[in-house]
């Protein structure tokens, strides 16, 4: 019983990968639209500014059990990926 059920979680979270798997390729390719409009503009790939906006509101509205340091530790990596891609995307 015990292995059906811990058989049961993995096929769940593989469903979930998946799901987070689209939501990362759907955030990608507003950051690509996002960085071929600071191209135009002329305005820097990394704005510090944002980057805190986009922490203050992940974490704001965390409501776990993730703490909220590890929620900030996942986007900071996420943004990071996208940072690279905008940079890959400008030059």
């Amino acid at each position: 019983m015990s292995m059906e059920r811990l058989s049961e979680c993995r096929k769940a979270i593989d469903v979930l990968d998946l799901k987070i798997l689209a939501l990362l390729n759907e955030r990608t390719r507003i950051v690509e639209n996002i960085g071929r409009i600071k191209r135009e503009l002329a305005l820097p790939i990394y704005e510090p500014k944002r980057e805190d906006q986009v922490f203050a509101n992940v974490t704001e509205n965390n409501s776990g059990p993730l703490t909220a340091e590890a929620v900030k530790r996942v986007f900071e990596r996420i943004i990071d990926e996208m940072r690279t891609i905008q940079r890959d995307k400008m030059f």
